[in-house]
């Protein structure tokens, strides 16, 4: 690949690899800082001293590449360097309440109970500090929303993150510090109170978004047409249904409602098309360039500036620089330029999912697509642009796949057949949709423009919901863990090196590629087999117990849930991370025999005198003399799930803290594992 022998390619590279390793590492500010001062000071006398040495360039470039690295490692941890003002320093996960003084930045999608903001913190208890926070707020009726640049009051309660409550879980809390949110808040309604409204730039966009919406809404649009509307053109997913999404992500076809590439690229073909009839010469150049990025960039703001349309308005600007320059435009050099430039801004982008599944499907589309093209030149245009519609697609899935499994554990089998239908009027529908909130921008939009993007709206969710219905075509549960992935891209990459220019070599390192993946599977499959251990999980007003033998799982729980256990997320997560089929399912018991004596306490409360229990599971809040169980069973570990009432689990911690015997509380603490 040649644009891995640019000087560029080689510098962003470590450049990401030093943010990789401040986010894994985290090291100190002053050591980094000071090894940051120290690499710029041997490449500068690398550079004065061999100038003039053009044979002996290795020591400047090795030293370059060592700056390139500890920049990156730098940049990361100068954005996650906690200040002595930050709010986290003046707080603690209390059950005490405090008063916070807050400005709403931003309005998440609302969970099952509570409306989410992302907000900046100004004070606590009065103390002047700083810092990002998830503020939740307790649903109401009527609904109330709290727009960007709101400033509030709030009584509630600041948490910080807690790590997953079950093994193989999505680590929500490391996902939000990779945004800098290092806490949430819990709020109820009543105890906010609205002081001011910070009239930036975000309250302008936001107010903006939801003045085009309440003019659709007295158009009469249905909610769910409504939600697919403005998360196509507005960038806002946050009242689009479950099963919506659902059928987005099934049919392949959830990059739609993501605003990224495929968007901005729309806009600045519409913008050059509106702008043909200008002159070519250095005005004309000059309007066109201006007109192109402040599109760009105004549909980005009033999107809400999400990494990948940042990303791509930022590559997309380059492109429109090089052409006003007129100067052919290297496009993985404006690729790289843009992913230093933003992650340079904003190095939590790297660690961002839909950032990674940007860059990386574009990466492949450029470099894998002109390569597809050449298979087959149907000469008819017709079909000749439908091809290059398959060719792109395939290229991007390439790209994309061993991310998505890596992070969904699932595939789309008929992600072609939904891009070769859907993408050819989706232009049309981003242009006309464009064209209607330009009208729902000043007032209400006439019926008939109204009507008539509802019904391309409905045939749009339509066509994905007949695509997603065949859910034969959806592999799902595929395991894969990060040095799978890694290996995996290794043999892709490879292996296509190889194809487009066959030598003895490369067919060699393609194949070296696929044993080390082999490999990776073997040694994965190995370790499993060695694994022998019980997980009592939290499971919310049930008990639920796994015993792993290899790959067999073995599983005891609640009748409730025996009939639900396959569909039951917690479990289908430690499953297919360690590579596990369950091979039994039993009703839960009294006494397990899991290579160590468990006894399990129900709501009954009755429990034999004549054995002794290596563990004692305390479940369903049974009402015993708890210190006579622990005299009769003499257990050398207690645990606690959280079917239990909280009052209860604190009364027995205390008692198992008087007679020194272990006790975990899964409710507070999370799963229990035994080995």
């Amino acid at each position: 690949m040649k644009a891995l022998k640019f000087p560029l390619t080689r510098i962003t590279i470590f450049f990401v690899l030093g943010i990789i390793c401040g986010n894994y590492f985290k090291p100190n500010f002053y050591s980094v800082l000071f090894t940051v001062l120290l690499s710029f000071t041997l490449c500068i006398l690398a550079f004065v001293y061999l100038r003039r040495q053009l044979t002996q360039k290795m020591p400047f470039g090795v030293s370059l590449y060592c700056l390139s690295f500890m920049i990156g490692l730098f940049t990361y941890t100068a954005h996650h360097y906690i200040r002595e003002n930050h709010y986290t320093r003046l707080t603690s996960d209390k059950e005490g309440q405090c008063l916070f003084k807050l400005t709403i930045n931003e309005a998440l999608k609302s969970n099952r109970y509570c409306e989410r903001y992302i907000a900046t913190v100004h004070s606590l208890e009065g103390k002047p500090c700083t810092g990002l926070i998830l503020v939740n707020v307790k649903k109401q009726i009527p609904r109330k929303n709290i727009i960007a640049g709101t400033q509030i009051l709030a009584f509630g309660q600041i948490m910080k993150h807690r790590p997953p409550q079950n093994p193989n879980q999505f680590d929500y809390g490391k996902y939000l510090s990779n945004k800098s949110i290092e806490a949430q808040a819990y709020v109820n309604p009543e105890d906010i109170k609205v002081i001011d409204t910070l009239k930036n730039m975000s309250y302008h966009a936001a107010a903006f978004r939801e003045r085009i919406i309440r003019n659709l809404e007295k158009s009469h649009f249905e909610k769910e047409n409504l939600a697919v509307v403005t998360a196509l053109i507005l960038g806002q997913q946050q009242d689009i249904s479950k099963d919506t999404i659902q059928d987005y992500q099934y049919a392949g076809a959830i990059h739609i409602l993501s605003v990224s590439g495929l968007h901005v690229g729309y806009i600045m073909l519409f913008i050059n098309f509106m702008l043909l009839r200008l002159p070519k010469n250095r005005k004309g150049n000059t309007i066109r360039l201006v007109a192109v990025l402040t599109s760009l960039w105004a549909f980005s703001f009033i999107a809400g500036l999400s990494p990948s349309i940042v990303r791509s308005a930022t590559m997309f600007s380059f492109m429109a620089v090089g052409m006003y320059l007129k100067r052919e435009t290297y496009i993985f050099h404006t690729l790289l330029v843009s992913l230093l430039l933003i992650l340079m801004v904003s190095p939590n982008f790297l660690f961002d999912v839909g950032f990674q599944l940007s860059y990386i499907s574009l990466f492949f589309i450029l470099w894998l697509q002109p390569y597809f093209s050449t298979l087959w030149m149907p000469k008819l245009k017709i079909i000749k642009y439908f091809w290059d519609i398959v060719t792109v697609s395939m290229a991007a899935q390439i790209g994309a796949f061993p991310l998505s499994i890596y992070y969904f554990h699932q595939f789309p089998g008929l992600f072609f057949i939904t891009n070769i239908i859907i993408l050819p009027g989706l232009g049309i529908i981003m242009a006309y949709g464009a064209f209607v909130m330009v009208f729902a921008s000043f007032g209400t939009v006439p019926d008939y423009l109204s009507k008539s993007l509802e019904f391309l709206i409905r045939l749009l969710n339509q066509t994905i919901g007949k695509i997603a219905s065949f859910e034969q075509f959806i592999i799902k549960d595929i395991p894969l863990n990060a040095l799978m992935m890694a290996t995996l891209y290794l043999f892709i990459l490879t292996l296509f090196i190889w194809a487009m220019k066959p030598s003895y070599r490369k067919c060699i390192c393609m194949t070296l590629c696929l044993l080390v993946f082999q490999g990776t599977l073997v040694f994965n499959k190995w370790e499993n087999e060695k694994t022998d251990e019980i997980i009592v999980f939290k499971s919310k007003n049930t008990s639920l117990i796994t015993k792993r033998h290899g790959n067999q799982i073995n599983v005891y729980c609640d009748d409730s849930l025996c009939k639900s256990i396959f569909q039951n997320q917690n479990l289908t997560a430690y499953r297919v991370a360690n590579f596990s089929n369950i091979k039994n399912v039993s009703a839960m018991q009294n006494l397990l025999y899991l290579n160590r004596t468990i006894f399990v306490s129900d709501s009954s409360g009755i429990y034999p005198e004549n054995i002794r229990a290596d563990v004692l599971l305390m479940t369903h809040s049974p009402k015993i003399n708890f210190e006579r169980m622990l005299m009769q069973l003499k257990p050398n570990t207690v645990i606690a799930d959280a079917s239990n009432f909280r009052s209860y689990t604190k009364l027995w911690e205390a008692t198992c803290q008087k007679q020194k015997i272990p006790f975990h509380a899964i409710a507070e603490k999370g799963y229990f594992k035994l080995e």
